[in-house]
């Protein structure tokens, strides 16, 4: 609480205890409308995730129509396909014993093609457990006891590599705490373990898939482009990070205890030269500009949160959304039809003049936050075009954000790690299942691979299937 001044005795005392007053009311105010933008983020001009948002948040509206929910007429048909007969595992015929119509019997002649119902079915699954017994044999000359080995293809250890491949895609991809794995095992595969067991086959799987993840990360260093991003951790109560480098051959992820740029660096190599699409966190600026696409997403969220703030922002906001929604039905139209760049450049350009007038009368504003916001992204200008002249590069950082969104849901249900052979199987997993689906290869098919191979100890298959490409061509210039 504010103590109450001493009453003025002469007209300069006043006018000094007025403008004091009207300072404290102006840094009042200020504060006030700081508290209530806090109170008003959400998913839409921040970064948090909608499922925080509280419900009373209101929706973007949604344009009435009278179509009724489902399918409309004319729509594709999605519909189950028929497995081809050479994949069919069993077929049983059925023959009609007598006419539908006058009740004669008919013989077992065919007349057309049959009605075929195929019914897909799980077997009874159990584990099969197989003893090997090493016997000891006694050498009748010299009298000493041999035994037996056992032959190099059966593990040494308790479990076999397709035992052990599911187990840790179980934990890794579908993220499934040890005692749940112990309950799928034990319910539905008939091959009771214990949750040290479930433990050590998931850090054998992922010393076994060192390797791979390796050459991921290579071919990671030399790609086109990447998609960058990161998100909190915990490593047994400690704040770590978890970063993701997306690539079109690969995707890799990295436990840190670090949201400095040391680790992207890391990542993608002193000298990388491709182009780098990220949000502006401070930690990817040691890429240039040129080579660097900032994700509009997060700019669009950032415009919605300075009409949010109100105060002089407001106009200046709306004014950006206004131009990126036109931005982006620009690049709605070059998707749907790429022979277009030429004519999309142009209208980018438009754009991009128009947007730098708006910036420029931010800066010039009398809001410190816009300005400062603004001149920002002045400062970063050409890492916000690098979409435009350079094919092949996204204008948002999509691709990162989808990627580590299973590596979020992982946090969620498990607090993190608690040791660091825990953040090489989350890495390890995560990176190789990513990867998987980018190539549309089966991930348990591709573990079972791995331990089989580290079981045996053969060579570890390679998870990728040809060498990284090529650098795009050189950028279309682009006006200032």
């Amino acid at each position: 609480m504010f103590s109450e001044p001493p009453a003025p005795q002469t007209l300069e005392e006043a006018t000094a205890l007025l403008r004091l007053a009207w300072e404290q009311l102006d840094q009042l105010q200020a504060r006030v409308q700081e508290l209530e933008a806090r109170l008003g983020q959400t998913s839409r001009n921040t970064s948090r995730p909608p499922s925080s948002d509280p419900p009373e948040t209101p929706r973007p509206p949604t344009s009435p129509t009278r179509r009724r929910r489902g399918g409309q007429p004319g729509h594709p048909l999605h519909q189950r396909i028929l497995v081809p007969p050479e994949h069919v595992d069993q077929i049983r015929t059925y023959w009609p014993a007598q006419c539908r119509s006058c009740a004669a019997p008919l013989p077992a002649v065919a007349t057309g093609e049959p009605v075929r119902h195929q019914v897909t079915e799980l077997p009874p699954v159990r584990a099969v457990v197989t003893e090997h017994q090493l016997q000891h044999v006694q050498c009748a000359g010299c009298g000493t006891t041999t035994c037996a080995v056992l032959p190099a293809d059966v593990p040494a250890g308790a479990f076999g590599p397709r035992l052990q491949a599911t187990v840790a895609v179980l934990a890794g991809r579908y993220r499934l705490s040890r005692r749940e794995v112990v309950g799928v095992c034990t319910d539905v595969l008939g091959a009771p373990l214990a949750v040290g067991s479930v433990d050590r086959l998931c850090q054998a799987t992922a010393q076994a898939l060192a390797g791979p993840v390796a050459v991921l990360q290579a071919a990671v260093q030399q790609a086109a482009a990447a998609h960058a991003d990161e998100t909190g951790w915990r490593e047994a109560g400690q704040r770590r990070w978890l970063w993701v480098v997306v690539t079109t051959v690969a995707t890799v992820f990295i436990l840190a205890p670090s949201r400095g740029r040391g680790v992207i660096k890391g990542l993608l190599g002193e000298s990388f030269a491709g182009y780098l699409i990220s949000d502006r966190w401070s930690a990817y600026t040691w890429v240039d500009s040129a080579r660097r696409q900032v994700c509009w997403a997060h700019l669009k969220r950032d415009f919605q949160k300075l009409v949010d703030y109100g105060g002089p922002g407001r106009v200046i906001g709306q004014d950006a959304l206004r131009l990126l929604g036109g931005l982006f039905g620009a690049w709605a139209d070059l998707r749907a039809d790429p022979t277009q760049r030429a004519r999309f450049g142009r209208r980018a350009r438009q754009y991009q003049w128009r947007l730098r007038r708006v910036l420029e009368r931010g800066q010039q504003g009398a809001c410190d936050k816009t300005a400062n916001f603004c001149t920002a992204l002045l400062k970063l200008w050409p890492a916000l075009w690098t979409f435009v002249t350079v094919p092949g590069i996204e204008p948002t950082n999509n691709a990162a954000e989808r990627a580590i969104r299973p590596a979020v849901l992982w946090r969620k249900g498990s607090f993190g790690t608690q040791s660091a052979a825990g953040n090489r199987f989350v890495e390890r997993l995560l990176s190789v299942a990513a990867t998987c689906k980018q190539h549309d290869r089966s991930l348990l098919t591709y573990v079972t691979a791995v331990c089989i191979a580290a079981q045996a100890g053969y060579p570890i298959p390679s998870l990728l299937p040809a060498p990284p490409t090529a650098l795009p061509d050189s950028p279309v210039p682009l006006a200032a």
